[in-house]
């Protein structure tokens, strides 16, 4: 029970999931909804301004529709892991995480659970994401074969996962420290919007001020568009009149950055589920 208690914990929070239907409808479709509302609003306003743009020669132009969903992927893997955490202050109101905390199951099994189903959940938008902007025409994986479709899209969700796997660990973490729902939802309105403006979700970074820019380098969001974009879209390619060039070594320096950031945030929920008394 004990090397494999984490799997009770994933498979009880999935059935959570499935069950709700409510949650699950609108974590389902809400994704899909805002790319096709506000992203084709968005795109026929940047295609109208960059119209005269000229383009440079032997670049790939994709349009911004394109470039805007792999932000929206990466927007809604941010909300789906911030929210990872909310579970364990459910489970705390309704008793269960004090006996949880009470067996013998290791509290990093508690940890390691809630991630793996945070994660789990993101790669479902993920997928519904694609799925869906392929449809309405999002111009994702460009001349590539049902081959590399597929081992694109496994890099997307290898940079999607990392990701995901360090925000339930800091959602959790926080969410272990407090009392209510409420006060995890303020903090993750407090942190999600700085980091989502402050990265290349939406728009190119190279106009922003210097300091955005360092800030924006140090925003794990903006390392996991990097890795989405450059699986989804390609290496080098031109949007709104503005070249973005990504080498794999600049890949490698994001999943280093991400992979980083999922290690401290372990240890950090690791030492908060080890301190926290649950009554």
């Amino acid at each position: 029970m004990n090397g494999t208690g984490f799997l009770t914990i994933y498979w009880r929070d999935m059935l959570r999931f499935v069950r709700f239907k409510t949650l699950l409808f609108s974590s389902l479709v809400q994704p899909a909804l805002w790319l096709a509302f506000f992203g084709i609003a968005m795109s026929a306003n940047f295609s109208r301004l960059s119209a005269g743009l000229p383009a440079i020669p032997g670049v790939t132009v994709v349009g911004y529709l394109t470039f805007m969903a792999a932000g929206v992927i990466a927007l809604t893997t941010l909300f789906t892991s911030l929210f990872g955490g909310i579970v364990i202050l459910f489970d705390k109101n309704w008793g269960m995480m004090r006996e949880v905390m009470a067996s013998p199951l290791p509290r990093e099994h508690i940890i390691i659970g809630i991630a793996l189903s945070g994660m789990t959940k993101s790669f479902i938008q993920v997928l519904i994401i694609t799925a869906f902007g392929l449809l309405i025409g999002v111009g994702f994986f460009p001349g590539y074969s049902p081959g590399q479709a597929v081992l694109a899209f496994l890099g997307v969700l290898l940079f999607c996962g990392v990701f995901s796997l360090g925000f339930v660990f800091l959602s959790s973490a926080i969410a272990v420290s407090l009392e209510s729902p409420e006060g995890l939802q303020g903090i993750i309105t407090l942190l999600s919007l700085p980091l989502f403006f402050v990265s290349n979700a939406l728009y190119p970074i190279s106009a922003f001020p210097p300091v955005l820019q360092e800030l924006s380098w140090g925003n794990p969001l903006t390392h996991l568009v990097n890795g989405v974009r450059y699986f989804a879209i390609g290496p080098d390619f031109q949007v709104i009149g503005v070249r973005y060039v990504t080498s794999p070594e600049d890949l490698a320096v994001s999943l280093g950055f991400l992979s980083a950031f999922a290690l401290a945030t372990f240890g950090l929920a690791w030492w908060r589920f080890h301190e926290a008394v649950v009554t």
